[in-house]
């Protein structure tokens, strides 16, 4: 149990769980190849069973952190940060992006939509579960759709998500890691049969970087 002057700067968003912060190199998605420097929050009630990251999904672990104090470890490095989980949007994202603006970074976050959009984005990516659908307004708002193929099941998912995603958004199919091997020359295949549809790669484990 947190202290009642910690919890209430946790509900307004002033604190979050920080679990860790990095500078690396963004390994997914649009901006694949970019230097990004990545804020985790902790905290995740979706429970994806092939999460690489499952030590974020317990809030109580990471202690809660000022916000002003993330963002001036993120100012010293990238202008891009990226902020993701867990699931960051357990949280309100309005003091951390405003904070972040303020020091004229580009502020990404990558979520499962699970929650409602909180918070002022540059870019949204947006890789939806099926245990915990997307918020409409994350649907409305996204700059990608980034959908994990696991099994060919999955590829039906992932259409039922494109369909429901604004116009705008990019669409990504990426193999979940552990399947990779089985899984990409089917998302190969797909694409170029579907070519609405672009094939993204978690290359910096390939790079074998954070």
């Amino acid at each position: 149990m947190l202290p009642k002057e910690i919890q209430l700067e946790v509900n307004k968003g002033a604190m979050l769980p920080l679990m860790e912060e990095f500078y690396t190199i963004q390994g997914e998605g649009s901006h694949t190849g970019r230097a990004a420097y990545f804020i985790r929050i902790g905290g995740c009630d979706v429970g994806c069973h092939w999460c690489d990251v499952k030590e974020s999904w317990n809030a109580e672990l990471h202690p809660p952190t000022s916000v002003d104090l993330i963002v001036e470890n993120a100012a010293k490095y990238a202008d891009t940060v990226v902020v993701t989980g867990g699931e960051p949007l357990s949280w309100d994202m309005t003091f951390l992006t405003k904070r972040l603006k303020e020091k004229n970074l580009k502020v990404h976050i990558e979520t499962s939509g699970a929650f409602p959009l909180s918070g002022t984005w540059d870019w949204i990516c947006l890789s939806p579960k099926k245990n915990k659908l997307p918020t409409q307004t994350v649907y409305d708002n996204a700059h990608e759709l980034k959908v994990i193929i696991y099994n060919k099941h999955d590829f039906i998912f992932a259409e039922e998500q494109a369909e429901l995603v604004n116009d705008n958004a990019i669409l990504f199919l990426q193999p979940e890691w552990s399947k990779k091997e089985e899984m990409t020359p089917l998302i190969v295949d797909y694409v170029m049969s579907n070519p609405k549809w672009r094939v993204s790669l978690q290359t910096h484990k390939y790079l074998n970087i954070p």
